[in-house]
């Protein structure tokens, strides 16, 4: 495994890729070029267009200026590899957001058969180390920051030549020992679990979504969201782990799935749906809650209503929603005593006294039990009380469409909710019509607990995307 120490006078390769799209699985590098430093000076600079065997975007061109007709003749990747992997070997790998170039070089390396792996470093995590006052890190911000002369933006040598100046620019403000070590934090790695390839990490996307940890067995250890997946996944294996648990979850992992998400809202409905289908050993919460209870009142009687009472039709009639019956229990004394109201008159309080209760004799009670007050007046202010419990009222006709849009301004997806029932996340029309079809007259519209919190306080935001659906 590579060493976690980085020192500037080490072999440096600084690299930087033109390519077809985002996405190492199915797009291709167009240009590469490599900086080879030694001693903190360039030895080599090499670089060359690639045929990738794929049509070039539209877009990309305008933004690269590589068109189809650049690369038609150019070399294809298969016939470079040999040689960039000679150039690569032994030099700590450097990029401005390292993690898309060497995702794509590693990727192209599979494609030839070999395996390709490097110690890394990022610049734009350097330079967020180095100058954490500034929010921008991208490298037009440090170009403008800095004033380094890039000769062309946008084309592999061009841009690798604009990090070595950045690199170079730090190193004069800062020092070469604090570069160094602010080279070594940011190029610092997990140690990942013996079962775990790392190839298996790089492949989950720094993105929105779920993962699910794996051990042995079929069924899941963990699941769990983020807006940043990889990162998540390795914090898992972090050395500092912040309990035995999670080192006992380390130590187990043998695979890890993933399953993206346009953004945190499909990943936190996703996720609560995935863990009470899974039931995973180590998720505490957003397990089925079977205690779920609320209350009812009816104008002369309050009762718990139990989970299997609770769903889209009776919700509007629940006062409070809670995971057990002592939280029930627990917030009902706490609204007694900020309104004075009996609890032995309302059923609740087990002592079986008659007469005035206990919490009268403190000062607790007005004194429905002793006769001092109207039990209508009583059951009045309960009414009262229990409103600002009430569970959230459906505000809309029939069903909705939250609409959520990815970071990439390419994926979107629209989740289907009715009566805080979420049915299902939709990436096209026909899907939307699907799910809105089958949640009249059906079971489909499961209400849960987990999902209704997500949901409340998700559509209670500012800008949020909405649209009704036609039942």
């Amino acid at each position: 495994m590579p060493r976690t120490e980085l020192a500037l006078e080490a072999p440096l390769a600084i690299v930087d890729l033109e390519t077809t799209g985002g996405s190492p699985a199915s797009d291709r590098v167009t240009e590469i070029a490599v900086m080879e430093i030694d001693g903190f000076e360039v030895s080599s600079e090499w670089s060359t267009l690639v045929n990738p065997e794929a049509t070039i975007p539209a877009a990309i061109q305008a933004l690269t200026g590589i068109t189809n007709d650049m690369v038609a003749g150019a070399p294809r990747f298969a016939a470079l590899a040999e040689e960039l992997y000679e150039r690569l070997g032994g030099r700590v790998f450097i990029a401005h957001n390292a993690r898309f170039d060497y995702g794509f070089l590693r990727r192209e390396f599979e494609r030839t058969g070999r395996r390709f792996s490097a110690k890394t470093l990022c610049t734009v995590r350097l330079s967020r180390r180095l100058y954490p006052e500034h929010s921008r890190h991208n490298l037009d911000s440090l170009i403008e920051r800095h004033g380094l002369l890039c000769k062309a933006r946008h084309r592999a040598l061009g841009d690798a030549d604009a990090v070595w100046q950045f690199l170079r620019a730090a190193a004069a403000e800062h020092g070469t020992e604090i570069l160094a070590v602010a080279a070594r934090q940011a190029a610092k790695r997990h140690t990942l679990p013996p079962h775990l390839e790392r190839a298996a990490i790089d492949a989950i996307p720094e993105a929105p979504g779920v993962y699910l940890l794996y051990g042995e067995g079929p069924a899941p250890l963990y699941i769990g969201k983020s807006v940043n997946m990889r990162q998540r996944v390795l914090q898992h294996f972090s050395a500092d782990l912040r309990s035995e648990k999670e080192a006992h979850l380390a130590r187990e992992v043998r695979r890890v799935e993933w399953q993206r998400t346009a953004g945190e809202l499909g990943a936190l409905l996703r996720e609560a749906k995935l863990v009470k289908a899974l039931a995973p050993a180590y998720n505490r919460h957003l397990r089925r809650p079977d205690g779920l209870c609320g209350f009812v009142f009816d104008g002369t009687r309050l009762r718990l209503a139990r989970a299997d009472e609770i769903d889209a039709e009776t919700l509007p009639l629940v006062h409070g929603l809670f995971r057990s019956r002592r939280a029930a229990l627990d917030a009902l004394r706490a609204l007694a005593d900020a309104h004075r109201l009996c609890l032995q008159t309302l059923g609740f309080d087990e002592t079986n006294r008659s007469g005035a209760c206990f919490r009268h004799q403190l000062g607790r009670c007005a004194g429905v039990c002793a006769g001092r007050e109207n039990v209508h007046l009583h059951h009045a202010r309960l009414a009262a009380a229990l409103l600002e419990h009430r569970a959230a009222p459906w505000p809309h006709r029939g069903p909705l469409g939250v609409v959520e849009r990815g970071l990439d301004g390419e994926t979107t997806e629209v989740h289907v909710i009715d009566r805080w029932c979420y049915l299902g996340t939709a990436t096209n029309d026909a899907e939307v019509s699907e799910l809105v079809a089958s949640s009249r007259g059906s079971r489909s519209a499961v209400f849960d607990y987990d999902h209704y919190r997500i949901l409340t306080r998700h559509l209670g935001k500012r800008g949020v995307r909405m649209v009704e659906l036609a039942a």
